[in-house]
């Protein structure tokens, strides 16, 4: 980034005296003063824990180069006192630090030179962005947000943390409100803008206009000359794309005849799959750090846009091959005995569906034990989503369900009318499930841990991982 205060003020449409600083350029930007380096500039955003204001001091102290405030956070005794601030500190005053945040984003975008992709979707696109951002890095360098860096907060943030410089950008748009995407396609103004898949999430803070509406939203705001890139799958999600933009084009996994097109071909190893891709005519296999048919949309997606940027079928296949995956998406790692399968970030009805399906096809013959949180914000729609899951769960043929978080009598509903016949135990803290775990009999299979954020399961495979596995080096055993 080589932007000086004086843009950035000029940018934002802020008030505040620069004067000797006007041209200092500045490193990057930070809301969070505890991680600050010197020569960031500092937002003082206001969330529903804290207020940014408060902490400007302690961002000047360590070597902030100016805040943006929108009212003033110190007096002018307090900056004095500071003894590397002496000549006073720049401070710019807007009227909402997140508005001024993305008007400063947007602006840099507009002087990149670099070819901007954005990705939106109910499921899979930050390991869309991160698989992209992975192929595009064949043949240059690429910026992408940070692990799921995607709301008007991340995405800015993202965005003025690439230098600008870089051949490509691949940034993924989040929303929960039906203003959303309005605000994050305004920042982004991508080239190629992909809508990935449609289903229940952040149902509570949408409208009643439908998820593919929302979702579609992001196609309004592709450049000139630009693509759009949908998911054939989703009936309703390609009528409202076809409302808001011309030049499309189309992926699937259930029509051959789509002219991006790709299949799962099966298992390479306990952590990789290939997946047959047709890019208009061009037939290949790419290996893939994940198993399972439903990746197969995550794979086509990407191949699709790579392909539409210019990149050749040689590049991808490299690309795919030096791939990981981001943390706790479905990262599936061997643990003595145990298929152990975090997917703990997030989740809702489409994705754990999807993780139910795969963790399912790789436990094959051996025991299947699934660790699930209940799905956030999905308002009104929580219980008939909850019970439609415990339909899903009997589906799987899991030996064992733990289930944390609310929504369990839903769950318990969808397994009895389906007549499952496995275990069903809901726990609270991980002290519960280490307990329970000691009472059950199960010593190898598969594990899957999928739940929204706020559940935390992280905690819960760390808890299972230090007390079950067996420990290749030393032969230590457990049993779940």
């Amino acid at each position: 980034m080589k932007l000086t205060l004086g843009q950035i003020q000029s940018a934002m449409g802020a008030v505040g005296f620069l004067g000797d600083s006007e041209d200092m350029a500045f490193i990057g930007v930070q809301t969070d003063s505890r991680v600050l380096k010197r020569g960031e500039l500092f937002f003082c955003i206001s969330g529903e824990r804290f207020d940014g204001h408060n902490f400007a001091k302690a961002a000047l102290k360590r070597g902030a180069c100016g805040i943006v405030a929108e009212r003033p956070p110190f007096s002018m005794d307090e900056m004095m006192e500071m003894e590397c601030h002496e000549g006073g500190v720049p401070l710019l005053m807007v009227q909402d630090c997140v508005v001024a945040l993305g008007r400063l984003a947007a602006y840099h975008r507009l002087l990149t030179k670099a070819i901007v992709t954005g990705i939106t979707g109910t499921a899979g696109k930050t390991t869309v962005k991160e698989l992209l951002a992975e192929v595009l890095s064949v043949r240059g360098s690429t910026a992408r947000n940070h692990l799921n860096l995607n709301n008007q907060i991340g995405l800015p943030v993202s965005i003025l943390g690439a230098t600008g410089d870089e051949k490509y950008w691949v940034m993924e748009a989040g929303i929960s409100k039906p203003d959303d995407m309005d605000e994050l396609g305004d920042i982004l103004r991508p080239d190629l803008g992909i809508i990935l898949n449609v289903g229940e999430g952040h149902t509570e803070g949408l409208g009643d206009k439908g998820v593919a509406h929302y979702k579609s939203q992001l196609l309004k705001y592709v450049q000139p000359g630009g693509v759009g890139l949908v998911s054939a799958d989703y009936p309703d999600l390609t009528e409202a794309c076809t409302k808001k933009f011309d030049e499309m084009r189309y992926f699937s996994t259930k029509d051959p005849e789509c002219a991006y097109y790709a299949e799962y071909s099966g298992a390479v190893s306990d952590i990789q799959g290939k997946y047959c891709v047709n890019l208009c005519g061009k037939e290949f296999d790419v290996i893939a750090p994940f198993r399972g048919a439903f990746a197969a949309e995550n794979v086509i997606a990407v191949a699709a846009a790579a392909d539409i940027i210019g990149l050749k079928s040689t590049e991808i296949i490299q690309g795919f091959a030096q791939a990981t995956l981001p943390e706790r998406r479905f990262n599936c790692s061997q643990r003595g005995n145990w298929l152990v399968i975090d997917d703990c970030y997030n989740s809702n009805p489409l994705s754990c569906v999807r993780a139910l399906e795969t963790a399912s096809e790789l436990a094959e013959d051996k025991p299947l034990v699934l660790v699930l949180g209940e799905m956030l914000e999905l308002g009104e729609q929580a219980y008939e989503a909850h019970k439609d899951l415990g339909t899903k769960i009997t589906e799987s043929n899991a030996d064992v369900v733990c289930w944390i978080g609310k929504n369990s009598n839903a769950v318990k509903e969808g397994l009895d009318e389906t007549n499952f016949t496995g275990e069903f135990h809901s726990v609270e803290t991980p002290q519960q499930f280490l307990n329970l775990c000691k009472t059950l009999g199960v010593n190898d299979g598969t594990i899957l841990f999928k739940g929204s954020r706020g559940n935390k399961l992280e905690r819960f495979v760390s808890v299972f991982c230090d007390n079950f596995c067996r420990c290749r080096t030393t032969g230590i055993t457990g049993a779940l």
